[in-house]
């Protein structure tokens, strides 16, 4: 009698792995609420306390929020393709440093990466909840974008592991 062998294959039978992969755009941080968010080609993340030099670092917050501390409000990322679909959908042209997020990305499932970890380039990142849009953007800008935002106002994270973030840097499941 043959002997049947079976081949086993690479993939665990119902597990996928994240498929995406994107890059960081952007980078922004003020160091007082209401001040304009400046631009910066790369930025210091520290684990556990926010961006060196922002308005949300834990133990220096200065920020429209501050009196509400969040841990999982460490870093905040937005998606370059919600500027586009604001542009397109809504006739709202909002640039990068107007939203009033950290970190600009690209072909990162941000929605969607709730309670995940991920890599945004050297440092790990834990997202604890998407961002809410707020009145106080729109009362900064003079642009009506709180309705267009609901769904697609950002994510709010936790740094795990800190270190250097730049420009073009690549954003990837951990």
């Amino acid at each position: 009698m043959e002997e049947t062998v079976s081949q086993t294959s690479d993939r665990s039978v119902g597990a996928t792995a994240p498929s995406w992969r994107g890059v960081v755009r952007f980078l922004h941080k003020t160091p007082r609420a209401f001040l304009p968010m400046l631009p910066f080609p790369e930025i210091t993340l520290v684990a556990g306390k926010g961006i060196e030099g922002d308005r949300y670092m834990i133990g220096n917050e200065a920020g429209f929020y501050s009196h509400k501390p969040e841990e999982g409000r460490q870093v905040t990322l937005f998606e370059l393709e919600t500027l586009e679909a604001l542009a397109r959908d809504a006739k709202v042209v909002l640039h990068p440093e107007e939203h009033r997020r950290n970190v600009t990305v690209e072909g990162v499932p941000l929605n969607h990466l709730v309670g995940r970890r991920f890599w945004l380039g050297e440092t790990l990142l834990e997202a604890t909840r998407l961002s809410t849009p707020c009145r106080h953007l729109e009362e900064i800008l003079g642009k009506a974008v709180f309705d267009p935002l609901v769904h697609r106002s950002g994510l709010n994270c936790k740094i795990l592991s800190g270190g250097v973030v730049r420009i073009g840097d690549v954003v990837r499941p951990a």
